[in-house]
């Protein structure tokens, strides 16, 4: 995640709902609120600790300057693992 990469609307709207938050050298993200689908965040353990750590009944993910945030998988990965297990989607 770099300030400088081109930000699609829903990450730009977790910016300006606190769900992305920049801290000092590294980036909080709110997982459960970005995709609040009941569902989908108990099947990521949004009530459990996953990841990141536990704040009430969000789950809270760290990352840093480079990092990719999945947000189908729920995950920040570091740029060394999305090149080995991502596949880049070219835009029509």
């Amino acid at each position: 995640m770099d300030v400088k990469t081109p930000q699609p609307g829903w990450v730009k709207e977790g910016f300006q709902k606190n769900y992305i938050v920049w801290l000092d050298n590294h980036i909080r993200v709110l997982m459960a609120d970005l995709n609040p689908l009941t569902i989908t965040n108990l099947k990521i353990g949004a009530t459990g600790i996953v990841g990141g750590g536990f704040a009430g009944y969000g789950m809270y993910v760290l990352g840093y300057r480079g990092d990719f945030l999945d947000i189908t998988n729920h995950r920040i990965v570091s740029a060394k693992t999305f090149h080995k297990q991502y596949n880049k989607i070219e835009d029509n």
